[in-house]
């Protein structure tokens, strides 16, 4: 079109305008979709649904503070505590999502998916090309770290994520385990001090306390399926 140009007559000017303009349309969508499959959000409920009564104690303002995404460009991590069902991974989703909106490159990932994946690689080339996998987004987050308990070997690729991204890239983690029982969750493990230190500088640690929203809901299907049934 620009070699030709020269050839466009004045009464095409406004047809090739709507056409250059449905193209950048076109692709800033298959470019939207394309971050959105690599963040591997998956399905999680809108931040807007969020039942902040339910927590027994949760700063609101805080979070809706990060779905600014300062710390992103800041180089800030983010560490949520909780016990499990309070609504950490549903926080990070949805941060997750706005990220990818606002043009980020996400990656989303359990610690037991990642720290596995990283462990299965055959030969230090593969091993190479994986870390890099995880510290290359400009925001990754990992969840549910302490539901499990890890090796050494699991303890030194995690340490070795959060160095290669220290100072160059925000990371949020989520956890139903204090720092100080992290030792628990990577037995015998050198590096564990050297890895909480790297987190949590430059970082924000909200806390989450309250019972677990799932049990909840699945208390109240089955109370429903109950009344259901003596209906009948």
């Amino acid at each position: 079109m620009q070699a030709h140009w020269s050839e466009v007559q004045e009464e095409q000017l406004a047809w090739i305008e709507q056409w250059l303009s449905w193209e950048l349309a076109e692709r800033k969508q298959q470019t939207l979709e394309r971050r959105l499959s690599s963040a591997k959000l998956g399905r999680f409920k809108p931040l807007s649904e969020f039942d902040w009564q339910w927590p027994e104690s949760i700063d609101q303002s805080a979070i809706h503070g990060l779905m600014q995404l300062d710390f992103i460009d800041e180089v800030s991590n983010i560490i949520l505590i909780g016990s499990n069902g309070v609504g950490k991974s549903t926080i990070t989703q949805n941060l997750g999502y706005q990220a990818v909106l606002q043009g980020h490159t996400v990656l989303f990932t359990s610690a037991a998916n990642m720290l596995n994946d990283l462990a299965a690689q055959d030969g230090d080339n593969a091993l190479r090309r994986r870390l890099n996998h995880y510290a290359k987004p400009k925001f990754l987050i990992i969840d549910e770290v302490g539901y499990l308990s890890y090796s050494n070997r699991h303890a030194d690729l995690l340490f070795e994520i959060i160095n290669r991204r220290y100072e160059k890239r925000a990371t949020l983690v989520t956890t139903n385990r204090p720092f100080g029982e992290w030792n628990e969750v990577f037995p015998n493990a050198a590096c564990v001090i050297s890895l909480i230190d790297r987190l949590v500088h430059h970082s924000e640690i909200i806390a989450i306390a309250g019972e677990s929203y799932r049990m909840k809901e699945a208390q109240e299907q089955a109370k429903s399926r109950q009344k259901k049934k003596r209906g009948k």
